[in-house]
């Protein structure tokens, strides 16, 4: 495969009423025309693109090479913005898509996989993105760069900055609405770290305030290079499958940057001839924070080719505001409002032919639990996906036979306040507001036994424990 080029790649406008293109080396988080989002968009006729997906696998014969051995790079005529030498990395992208029959039991299907996004560098799929954003931000100098978190764009991009030393780098959290597990490593990787009062949504619009006046490069996910290098989840789920598409992804909401990537992604394969059809795709929302389900479900909003209703969403946005409604849920990553791609992810529902519903709190604390039972541990926001998949099941919508992919997003270890609380039968302990709510447990409940510092009775609870010993 022949080397990267740039002059196959600009940007364009998603706008089919505008559709302006900019240079790829160009700085933009929205259309300077029209304000809206842009894509990372290619030549494709000139561009080195191979004949199968399956040359790709000839790269691990290479790993050596840290183009190779990155489980986005690796993939790089398929995202060919950057030179070779320009390239961010840090290793990330080693993940695996493994079955799981423990999960495909609860929730009802024979082909369960989950594609453990987890074994990132930083914990999270973040990394996927902050490797292609890292990379732009090196191809046009940048020394200063800043996003608004929820605990895992600020834990990803301070590991970019802390590993490579080419920027320094300021993150926003809203005030008490973050993880301390993320908190942590955006404290311990050297991050400027703001804690605003506020949310999430708040956060960002600070801060892309910020980024405008004084010129800081911003790795929101409004940057379309974020989402460029979050396509890779969706080549390497291809991968694990022997390169062919299953029947659904399954994906948590949150600020829908990479349900919007992954239709990105799939769309580009099917046009060029490197998959035969187009999987499924769910985007899974907590019902507290429900914005994508409100509008895509009760309130009829679609992609249409382009036309989507501007002002039924602006009417939403703005009846919010008036009642003052926000977002609140466990699952932290996914507790947004305003999700900046939402015209993305209309898209890509709509070219992937999919469905978007809500599950609770006490649903997404059940399947986390179940997943940790089947031998992974994830946040919050990733047991969504499962708690998606299993209600899409028991509506039918997913059938027992189909081939299904949950993406878990981050690692167990992000929110380990949440894993103890709900072992230990103190949803209080995870989230004030959920005290007296009375939390179902159908998952699998851990709780931790105390015992005298006594033999005999030590013996005896490990007798309880596993009798026939």
């Amino acid at each position: 495969m022949a080397s990267l080029r740039t002059e196959v790649s600009f940007q364009r406008c998603i706008s089919p009423r505008c559709g302006a293109t900019f240079d790829v080396c160009e700085v933009h988080t929205a259309c300077p025309h029209c304000g809206g989002l842009l894509d990372v968009d290619y030549d494709w006729d000139r561009a080195a693109v191979p004949g199968s997906l399956r040359e790709f696998e000839q790269r691990w014969a290479d790993r050596r090479d840290p183009l190779n051995f990155s489980g986005v790079w690796r993939f790089r005529e398929l995202l060919p913005f950057a030179p070779p030498q320009s390239v961010v990395t840090i290793g990330e992208g080693q993940t695996i898509l493994q079955p799981n029959e423990a999960v495909g039991r609860y929730v009802g299907t024979r082909r369960l996989y989950l594609q453990y996004e987890g074994l990132n560098p930083s914990g999270s799929f973040k990394d996927n993105g902050m490797t292609a954003a890292s990379t732009h931000a090196r191809m046009i100098g940048a020394r200063l760069a800043a996003c608004a978190s929820t605990g895992n764009t600020s834990a990803s991009l301070a590991i970019f900055a802390s590993t490579t030393r080419l920027f320094r780098v300021v993150v926003f959290v809203g005030s008490g609405r973050i993880a301390f597990g993320k908190l942590s490593q955006a404290l311990d990787y050297g991050a400027l770290t703001l804690q605003i009062e506020g949310d999430f949504d708040d956060a960002l619009a600070r801060v892309r305030e910020v980024c405008r006046r004084e010129r800081i490069y911003l790795c929101n996910s409004v940057n379309p290079f974020r989402l460029e290098g979050q396509k890779a989840t969706v080549y390497r789920i291809l991968e694990g499958l022997n390169w062919q598409p299953p029947d659904w992804i399954v994906v948590p909401g949150g600020n829908l940057g990479n349900s919007s990537a992954f239709g990105k992604a799939l769309i580009e394969l099917k046009r060029l001839q490197l998959i035969d059809r187009l999987p499924r795709l769910a985007v899974i929302n907590a019902a507290g924070a429900a914005t994508l389900f409100d509008l895509y479900e009760t309130h009829g909003v679609r992609w249409n080719g382009g036309n989507c209703d501007q002002h039924r969403i602006a009417a939403y946005f703005e009846e919010m505001d008036r009642q003052g409604r926000r977002a609140r849920t466990l699952a932290s990553a996914i507790e947004i409002n305003r999700p900046v791609n939402l015209l993305k992810c209309l898209r890509a529902l709509e070219a992937c032919d999919g469905v978007v519903r809500t599950v609770t709190d006490e649903e997404i604390l059940d399947a986390k639990a179940c997943v940790g039972a089947g031998g992974f541990g994830c946040e919050p926001a990733s047991a969504a996906a499962v708690a998606g998949a299993r209600r899409l099941r028991s509506e039918g919508v997913i059938a027992a036979e189909d081939s299904v992919v949950c993406v878990l997003t981050g690692h167990q270890l992000k929110d380990p306040q949440a894993t103890v609380a709900y072992h230990s039968s103190a949803p209080d302990a995870i989230d004030p507001a959920l005290a007296g709510r009375g939390i179902r447990r159908v998952g699998h409940p851990n709780r931790p036994v105390t015992v005298p510092n006594d033999l005999e009775a030590i013996l005896a609870a490990l007798t309880r424990f596993a009798p026939d010993a």
